[in-house]
């Protein structure tokens, strides 16, 4: 009868010291090291922003319109924690860079260094939040609008939606 206490007892401490050690375990945070290892497969999250339309102008006149859309990566985490838009961000960070490099000429490709304009926008966001919030700033599309295509397609479409069938009008009707 001694052996059946004896073990019925080295059942409850052994029962109750796995319990104890997985409740234990269970409530610890998880370690930095795991955090530390985000990437593109867990970890990271994708913000795609709307199209930002930044107009360019020089000596008081409109020559077109920078158009880009952009996707940033960022650690889902802090991503969460942040309380301000994060595409509002970007789109600050796009119009002070363009407004800062008037010497950018939209109409030869060359002038725009994509891996510059990418990483002075990854920084300028970085630096106004004082930490390594963005990580990659992706390219989605990038165009520039000249002033006289917005013109023309302006006149085409309030031509078109005022005789939508390309139709002369019916003859006034006369009244006998």
């Amino acid at each position: 009868m001694i052996k059946f206490v004896v073990a019925a007892l080295w059942i409850s401490l052994a029962t109750t010291g796995a319990l104890l050690f997985s409740f234990q375990s269970a409530q610890q945070p998880e370690s930095a090291p795991e955090e530390a290892e985000a990437t593109a497969f867990k970890g990271l999250d994708y913000v795609k922003t709307p199209v930002i339309s930044v107009p360019i102008f020089d000596k008081g006149k409109v020559y077109g319109y920078f158009l880009s859309r952009l996707v940033f990566t960022a650690e889902a985490k802090r991503l969460a924690e942040l309380k301000l838009p994060a595409d509002a961000l970007l789109a600050d960070a796009v119009y002070t860079y363009l407004f800062a490099n008037p010497q950018i000429d939209f109409t030869k490709r060359e002038s725009l260094d994509f891996d510059v304009f990418r990483e002075e926008l990854r920084s300028a966001v970085n630096g106004k939040l004082g930490e390594e919030f963005i990580r990659e700033v992706l390219i989605e599309q990038v165009d520039f609008l000249p002033k006289q295509d917005i013109q023309t397609s302006t006149i085409k479409n309030t031509a078109s939606a005022r005789n939508p069938a390309g139709t002369p009008p019916p003859p006034a009707e006369t009244g006998h």
